[in-house]
């Protein structure tokens, strides 16, 4: 069985800012690099608080989605990295709000450092 696999990029969504796609489609599963909270309009990082920048890192998420003719609904899997688990009640306040209903599985974890010292970033994986 021969698996396809197809670039998924939209200028609605930061660029990749090293050798990677925003996400990668095989079959019916898109495959979402860790997204940060770049403002893809401005190129700002959005690092005011907490709760904005997960805000805009589940934006560019659902941008990503979009591109693939998706939305949240079709999330299985979620992964969440934290600079600090100090974080983690804020970030799920705002992550709730993207899962209302049936939430996809997923695990958070506090990590030393993440790209351009963000606090927080998540990546996922859809299938439609």
């Amino acid at each position: 069985m021969e698996t396809t696999k197809k670039i998924i990029s939209t200028p609605n969504a930061p660029a990749a800012i090293g050798p990677y796609s925003q996400a990668v489609l095989s079959g019916n599963t898109l495959y979402c690099s860790g997204q940060i909270a770049i403002n893809p309009e401005t190129g700002i990082l959005v690092t005011d608080d907490i709760t904005n920048e997960t805000q805009q890192v589940l934006k560019n998420i659902g941008a990503v989605l979009k591109e693939a003719g998706m939305d949240y609904t079709h999330v299985v899997k979620a992964t969440i990295f934290l600079a600090t688990m100090d974080d983690y009640a804020s970030v799920n306040e705002v992550y709730a709000t993207y899962f209302k209903d049936l939430p996809p599985a997923r695990e958070a974890v506090a990590v030393k450092m993440l790209p351009k010292n963000v606090n927080v970033e998540i990546s996922v994986i859809a299938v439609k």
